[in-house]
């Protein structure tokens, strides 16, 4: 084989391949020499045929197969020989192809970097810790309470305030014609909780049962249902009742309805889980410290198609956002590629090029140090992923067990953090006590400042960084807490008129189900 280097620049390569008419005719007599042991053929034994008539009429696909093994095991080779490792599927380009010439291919190829970490050390960062106080718990307690509150008919004579709700059947219309979803029937609606367009809230304060009023509101310019976003609407409301709010006690009762014995053991569940919370936001914010510092430390050149592939992947999120919030429509980003904001699209740019060569640099700390995902983690992960999807879990199990790829994209976060955590135990961490409050502002404004806000197209934040943690939901104390204790503060109608709340505000679409 004989090989001209076309292209040397950067990690980019790119090089011509010239295989000899002899050669590939050797290649192609031993194919031919395969056929001729497997392939029946009528009037001859096993093995017989000649291999002028297999050439006749298996010729072609022979062939194929010599060219594809031929550039395979050339490129193989080429790369062993120049110590070259592919950072994506290499491009290969085939000349013509004729019987009795020599074969010719070029191969471009981008290279992954050599990262140098033989003088590698941890560097020492800092780490926000906080102790959750007796305090803190009762305040939780509080607002759990609050979220169980439950609502009972009023005297027909009360006026409806603020943190009341009201039992209501309401007709919409624009400009004098009824619009679709526009009406509803024993509708509770909890005054002052934003659930409706505003300025329909307010202007229910006072009435009473049997009350019959008119309520004029625009509908906001920016509003989900564009036939209705910017439009007077006028909804005739008539009061069936007024239900003032009875919050729940922190009390033994309210522990019951979580499946747990007293107070005393939701106390004890609730300070376990914002314990477990604090340590996930501690661990969140040395980690971004971690990569901030490796990030600064650690400048080489990295492969163009990994940033440009990472770059796509943020940008396809950043769509998917904005589409699922109700921000933005499908056919906004029609032809765009990225931002339409050159500074904005630079921005994700360095991002993505931050996520690679991060990614890099903690693959061959991994690699070096024999770092390992096993298969039962793996396995772990992929229940955790099933047990997202009631229902579901057969289909998701055996989509994992049969795409290899599903299953190495599992694998990258689990080899992250072990990465993360091998480097944290060889740094010097220096605790720091603040409040909660404190610690989860650090958190959240590290995130911000890793998540470039879209101007235009999508208002919501880019995702942040792979490699950095993100802020873990709140979670309520106990995992058993029973169907019936369901706050009720926006029951369904049962006559619903209507499939759609013409005058609730748009709310953040659920994300699908299948992820990645």
């Amino acid at each position: 084989m004989q090989v001209e280097e076309l292209l040397n620049e950067g990690l980019k390569r790119e090089f011509k391949v010239v295989i000899t008419a002899d050669q590939i005719a050797d290649k192609l007599n031993t194919v031919l020499s395969q056929y001729q042991s497997q392939v029946k053929m009528k009037g001859f034994r096993p093995g017989k045929a000649p291999l002028s008539l297999l050439k006749k009429l298996h010729g072609d696909a022979a062939m194929n197969q010599v060219i594809q093994e031929s550039v395979n095991d050339s490129a193989e080779k080429l790369f062993a020989d120049n110590d070259i490792r592919p950072a994506m599927q290499p491009k290969v380009a085939v000349g013509d192809i004729e019987e009795g010439k020599d074969l010719s291919f070029t191969v471009a190829v981008e290279m992954l970097p050599n990262v140098d970490i033989a003088d590698f050390k941890a560097p020492a960062l800092d780490r926000l810790v906080s102790d959750v106080s007796d305090k803190e718990v009762d305040e939780f307690l509080v607002k759990l309470a609050e979220q169980q509150k439950s609502f009972t008919k009023a005297a027909k004579t009360t006026k409806a305030a603020l943190g009341n709700a009201v039992l209501i059947d309401f007709a919409g219309s624009i400009a004098g014609e009824a619009f679709e979803g526009g009406s509803g029937e024993d509708f509770q609606l909890e005054l002052g909780s934003g659930s409706f367009i505003p300025g329909f809230e307010e202007q229910l304060v006072g009435v009473k049962a049997g009350d019959k009023q008119d309520v004029a509101v625009p509908f906001p310019a920016d509003y989900h249902a564009e036939h209705l976003a910017g439009k007077e609407a006028v909804f005739a409301v008539t009061v069936k009742e007024v239900q003032k709010a009875a919050p729940a006690k922190v009390n033994d009762e309210l522990a019951v309805g979580f499946g747990l014995e007293d107070l005393a053991a939701l106390k004890v569940s609730a300070k376990e889980n914002m314990s477990q919370e604090t340590a996930q936001l501690s661990r969140a914010y040395v980690k971004r410290g971690l990569l901030d510092a490796l990030a600064d430390t650690y400048t080489f050149d990295v492969p163009e198609s990994m940033v440009d592939l990472e770059f796509k992947g943020i940008w396809q999120q950043i769509q998917q956002d904005a589409i699922m919030s109700g921000e933005s429509k499908a056919e906004d980003f029609e032809g765009l590629e990225g931002p339409a904001d050159t500074d904005e699209a630079a921005e994700y740019r360095e991002i993505a090029e931050r996520r690679v060569r991060l990614g890099l640099l903690l693959s061959e700390i991994g690699t070096t140090n024999s770092i390992q995902v096993t298969e039962q983690e793996i396995n772990a992960k992929v229940f955790e992923e099933v047990r997202k999807y009631p229902g579901q879990e057969q289909q998701v199990f055996e989509y994992f067990q049969k795409n290899e790829q599903a299953k190495a994209q599992l694998r990258a976060p689990i080899f992250e953090e072990k990465v993360v955590d091998f480097i944290l135990e060889m740094a010097e961490i220096t605790d720091k006590t603040v409040s909660r409050e404190a610690l989860e502002k650090a958190v959240s404004e590290g995130d911000d400042a890793d998540a470039k806000p879209a101007k235009k197209t999508a208002k919501k934040k880019a995702p942040a960084k792979k490699a950095a943690a993100k802020k873990p939901a709140a979670k309520k104390p106990a995992a058993k807490k029973p169907a019936a204790k369901k706050a009720p503060a926006k029951k369904a109608a049962p006559k619903k008129a209507a499939a759609k709340k013409p005058a609730a505000k748009k709310a953040p679409a659920k994300k699908a189900a299948a992820k990645k």
